[in-house]
């Protein structure tokens, strides 16, 4: 979401939101303790509050491509909770349906490729986690393509979503869940051997354990690495100590990403620029990180031919 959307939906419906959304923008976020996460937690679902109508959901998923297309995006995968919205839509199917066309209508005004991924809470019940894959599964190849499971990887037990994860990947669904960001390589572990993860929501925490990053690379699981958002939140002191190079060097698949940017008030490509200022990445390091978000998505064959193309036209024409 916007900014200034934030500001302006709530206004409308006089909903006071906390300095920190508004005159501290964008907030000063730490969450390795359970303190600092729940204070990320608040300011998120204070910020879904203000979505009150299907003209609301409808801005949000526009400007969400507008800012992609803005950016330099081809393809744009939207993660969304829709039991966080059943009560005021009329239910998780309604809201997914209205998601979904909220995303044609998006992708056709801007152009941008777009899908779905359905994820579901770590903080609720695992069978509530199962519905959720079964409405993930009705929608498969009709704009969904993946499900995932969000929310602090500390509470409940990553294991005990495995039922919900085996009913996504028998819908031949992209297996995406939050790991290795807070937790270390154990997490991640978890998310492969239990829910069969093949793109992990950060995993960056991966290059603390050779073994494990050599599996990963092997297995060829994507990573979405977001430094902006592991800065914000304390995983990492700064932009320099995220280990995007040892990934690469290690030949894993990285695509990096914004997380949330409002929260985070960084965009996608900050996250490039940062990284190659942080870390001196080389015109063919960027190029090959674009490559790579775009093989690690679930993009159609010929929308992912013609943005590796033009990755490849750009650093051409940098190079020359």
């Amino acid at each position: 979401m916007r900014h200034r959307t934030l500001l302006e939906l709530a206004e409308r419906d006089g909903i006071v939101l906390p300095d920190s959304l508004v005159s501290e923008w964008p907030p000063q976020l730490r969450a390795t303790d359970e303190k600092g996460w729940f204070r990320f937690q608040r300011l998120y679902d204070v910020a879904r509050s203000v979505l009150r109508t299907e003209l609301d959901v409808r801005r949000l998923v526009l400007e969400a491509a507008e800012d992609d297309v803005r950016d330099g995006g081809r393809w744009l995968e939207i993660q969304v909770d829709p039991s966080g919205y059943a009560a005021r839509f009329g239910g998780i199917t309604a809201f997914t349906d209205l998601v979904l066309d909220a995303v044609r209508d998006a992708s056709r005004e801007t152009g941008l490729g777009m899908a779905v991924v359905i994820a579901a809470n770590r903080t609720r019940h695992p069978l509530d986690a199962r519905t959720l894959a079964r409405l993930a599964a009705q929608y498969a190849g009709r704009g969904v393509v993946g499900f995932g499971l969000s929310n602090d990887e500390r509470r409940g037990s990553t294991a005990d979503f495995a039922g919900a994860f085996a009913i996504a990947e028998r819908a031949g669904l992209l297996l995406a869940p939050h790991g290795g960001e807070l937790l270390g390589p154990d997490s991640i572990r978890t998310c492969l051997d239990s829910l069969h993860a093949r793109r992990l929501g950060h995993g960056v925490r991966a290059a603390e354990d050779p073994a494990l990053l050599d599996r990963i690379v092997e297995a060829g699981v994507a990573l979405e690495v977001c430094p902006v958002s592991n800065v914000a939140l304390g995983v990492y002191s700064d932009l320099t100590s995220v280990p995007l190079p040892t990934l690469m060097a290690a030949g894993a698949t990285v695509a990096l990403g914004a997380d949330d940017p409002l929260l985070f008030g960084s965009q996608l490509a900050a996250q490039y620029a940062t990284m190659r200022a942080a870390h001196e990445l080389t015109d063919v390091e960027l190029a090959e990180l674009g490559r790579m978000s775009l093989r690690a998505s679930c993009a159609p064959s010929d929308v992912l031919a013609d943005a590796l193309a033009d990755v490849d036209a750009w650093l051409a024409a940098d190079v020359s």
